[in-house]
């Protein structure tokens, strides 16, 4: 097969090739499978075409010749996908998964796929995985899958996945009493106002806790944070109008009001902490070693959740639960999740086999101990001997995942700025986007 390519109108058309289809639930289950050449048939919806479809649909072919991957791609490698895209393909994909006439696999990205789950559109994977023959548990990152994980099912199964860090200037936190595993944004806007103030009694530049950063953005990633708290996912509903998130907005617009936080961005000596991805190994040093001379990596402060580094699956799939070819999907699942696959550079983020991380840390480990490993500014690292320990044990304890809706946090982002620019109160703020998330919601 090759790459197909098909508009929003194909997308349904697609599906009509696929008349007889019985649900598939469990490993062992049996149905007529569609088939071209003598090869069964399994389709992949995804959003957009990439390198790594492409690379992956190659590789798929070669190891399973009896086997037909044949990727559908809403957007070619090349297109723009704007606003309105998503919620088309949203649309097509829901059309279509509600009909029982969908892809065998998806790409859940942008589609809500807890709702999807609720609805039993989706295959509990948790059989299969257990069962497998070629994947071992040990050598999984299974705190991601743990984490990723929806009504106690394995329904949707990562790529890759990076890591939300807290980085702080090490050098300056050493004159402060942290305990970042348990602190809330209020213990940190404390502890972030008494350094700031310190320093400039010491005659020190004025120092920001966190800049370049608007106040709606900084909103939107801590209720990311702490979505299941604003967001019960399983009876979709929204509770904007708590107390807890008119809390949350005020105490952000009083650090831009007090100078905590500011919306420009700044010199690098002139920040205390920063909120950054970390998208692999090489980043826990490149990343952290770039902002600070001494940094000091740091579990966030949060909301009520717990602080530990937030998971960013890559590309994250599932399998339509009625699909026909369950099992060759699966087949798929497994493969994806194979040295072969995860070794592939176009692959994004850290590796599902820790395995592959733990190799990639130690030959980190070396290069930097012999003196060769340079920053992206070409300076060497200079990396203390024990911190390895540290970023291997903060990516294997990362725990903290939502199952987030990219639409909740857009009618955040687009009426919180009411407030902060003081056109309305909080209490207006939060109604309105409660009403909105509501109505979208129950849509």
């Amino acid at each position: 097969m090759k790459m197909k390519i098909i508009n929003k109108m194909g997308w349904l058309g697609m599906s009509l090739a696929f008349t007889t289809m019985m649900t598939a639930c469990s490993p062992g289950s049996s149905a007529e499978a569609p088939s071209t050449g003598g090869k069964t048939v399994v389709t992949l919806s995804v959003q957009q075409d990439s390198e790594f479809y492409r690379a992956v649909e190659k590789k798929f072919e070669q190891a399973y010749p009896d086997i037909d991957l044949q990727i559908q791609a809403y957007k070619g490698i090349s297109e723009k996908m704007e606003g309105p895209d998503y919620e088309k393909y949203q649309k097509t994909a829901g059309t279509a998964l509600l009909s029982g006439k969908g892809a065998d696999i998806y790409e859940t990205g942008s589609l809500p796929a807890s709702d999807y789950v609720s609805k039993k559109l989706f295959l509990d994977m948790d059989d299969y995985l257990k069962q497998s023959k070629t994947l071992k548990q040990e050598d999984l990152q299974m705190n991601v899958l743990n984490a990723l994980k929806v009504n106690g099912g394995t329904y949707i199964i990562p790529s890759g996945f990076s890591l939300r860090a807290f980085l702080g200037d090490g050098d300056v936190l050493k004159q402060a009493e942290i305990d970042d595993k348990s602190w809330t944004w209020q213990e940190w806007k404390k502890i972030s106002k008494s350094l700031i103030t310190s320093g400039q009694q010491a005659g020190s530049a004025h120092r920001y806790a966190l800049p370049n950063n608007p106040p709606d953005m900084l909103l939107q990633e801590m209720v990311f944070d702490g979505y299941n708290q604003f967001v019960d996912v399983a009876a979709r509903k929204a509770k904007f109008d708590s107390p807890a998130f008119i809390f949350m907005m005020r105490e952000i617009n009083e650090m831009y009001q007090e100078k905590l936080m500011t919306t420009e961005p700044v010199e690098t000596e002139n920040q205390l902490f920063y909120s950054a991805v970390i998208q692999g190994p090489a980043d826990f040093i490149n990343v952290p070693y770039t902002y600070f001379a001494n940094p000091k990596l740091l579990y966030k402060p949060h909301s009520g959740n717990s602080g530990a580094m937030r998971i960013i699956p890559s590309y994250t799939f599932a399998i339509q639960a009625k699909s026909p070819v369950a099992e060759q999907a699966w087949t798929f699942m497994e493969f994806l999740l194979s040295d072969e696959v995860q070794s592939l550079q176009s692959r994004e983020g850290f590796s599902l086999l820790r395995s592959l991380n733990d190799k990639q840390f130690s030959e980190l480990q070396q290069q930097v101990k012999s003196g060769t490993y340079k920053l992206p500014d070409g300076k060497l690292a200079s990396v203390p001997e024990g911190q390895f320990k540290v970023f291997q044990d903060m990516m294997d304890t990362a725990d903290n995942f939502a199952m987030m809706d990219v639409k909740i946090l857009s009618i955040i982002g687009e009426e919180a700025g009411a407030f902060f620019s003081g056109q309305k109160t909080a209490e207006d703020v939060a109604k309105l986007i409660q009403n909105k998330a509501t109505t979208y919601l129950n849509e």
